[in-house]
């Protein structure tokens, strides 16, 4: 791993995602964190052009920064779908800094948006791991076993109802039946009287 001098702002750290960016002290937003650096790439040359790695910063369509080589600390800084900081981009300088656009607490991971093309290669088939989609999935799922447990309290408050009216019907039909065969216990009982008197 890179050395970092002790005066900068940051340190490389695990995170969820493997190796981060974190804050060793107060970062206030708007200020310059870490430029973003490596070889510059000339897309009009064929042996640039087929350079493929995840560290690569497209600054326009003809340059772009291979961002990994060692000595870019900034490579380590991770992809959040709220982040809390940005790529500043001086394309006619051919530089990028990452810039806060919030505070930035000491601890906390420093890291920005990816952009869509590199969420679409690589992050959307893995899922997201940053803390938002993390969040957002973990309600997605609380939500799920809520609505699973509605459900299924709903089927066990049918089929108590179900079981109820079944029961009294049950009770019912057996009160007709001891109705009726009362009837026709004294039915008979009088029928024999009356014959046995005849």
């Amino acid at each position: 791993m890179p050395t970092i001098s002790p005066n900068k702002p940051y340190r490389v750290g695990r995170s969820r995602t493997g190796l981060g960016l974190f804050a060793t002290k107060p970062i206030k937003k708007g200020t310059r964190i870490i430029r973003y650096f490596g070889p510059l790439l000339d897309s009009r040359k064929k042996k640039d052009d087929e350079v493929e790695n995840k560290y690569l910063f497209e600054l326009t369509n003809r340059w772009t920064i291979d961002g990994s080589i060692r000595e870019n600390i900034a490579r380590y800084i991770n992809h959040s779908c709220r982040p809390n900081a940005e790529s500043d981009v001086k394309p006619r300088k051919r530089k990028v800094f990452i810039r806060a656009i919030k505070n930035i607490d000491p601890g906390e991971e420093i890291n920005y948006d990816y952009g869509t093309d590199y969420f679409k290669a690589y992050l959307k088939p893995i899922g997201c791991k940053c803390a938002s989609c993390e969040k957002k999935r973990k309600k997605k799922r609380a939500e799920a076993r809520a609505e699973r447990a509605r459900l299924k309290a709903k089927q066990e408050r049918k089929a108590a109802r179900k079981a109820e009216k079944l029961a009294k019907e049950r009770a019912k039909a057996r009160a007709k039946a001891k109705k009726t065969s009362s009837k026709a216990n004294g039915k008979a009982k009088r029928f024999n009287g009356y014959r046995a008197v005849a």
